[in-house]
């Protein structure tokens, strides 16, 4: 699905559209529709990690268009290492999509009153040890 970036992410500020594709249950990658430009983002579904519970600032909820019917979709940054226990996740700075209007925009939390949230967290934190 292609989203109309209104709140940019953090240092790509002149992208203005990007798409979202589901790669499994907990992956996802984020292209920028300019194709040219290359950029590409593989996201994680905090949810399927660990407790993740945000507010979403009234500001960015405006500019976002959400409602309480809005369907919504947070994810997270991940940036991938191998192997993959060493990959990183930004849950300071996650990225939220209204599916209802393909709007999105990244938003960045309050790091007082989210201090369990890092933007360099180990993905292995949270990987089963089995």
């Amino acid at each position: 699905m292609i989203y109309k970036v209104v709140s940019p992410l953090l240092g790509f500020e002149n992208i203005k559209e990007m798409q979202l594709l589901k790669i499994d249950d907990i992956f996802f990658s984020l292209n920028d529709v300019n194709k040219d430009n290359g950029i590409i983002f593989t996201l994680i579904d905090p949810y399927k990690l660990r407790n993740y519970d945000i507010e979403v600032p009234k500001s960015y909820q405006e500019l976002l268009r959400l409602t309480k019917k809005s369907d919504i979709r947070v994810c997270n940054i991940l940036i991938l290492q191998n192997p993959i226990e060493n990959s990183t996740v930004n849950f300071l700075a996650p990225l939220i999509f209204n599916k209802t209007d393909k709007l999105m925009g990244q938003i960045v939390l309050d790091n007082i009153k989210y201090q369990n949230y890092s933007i360099v967290d180990k993905i292995s934190n949270y990987l089963s040890k089995s």
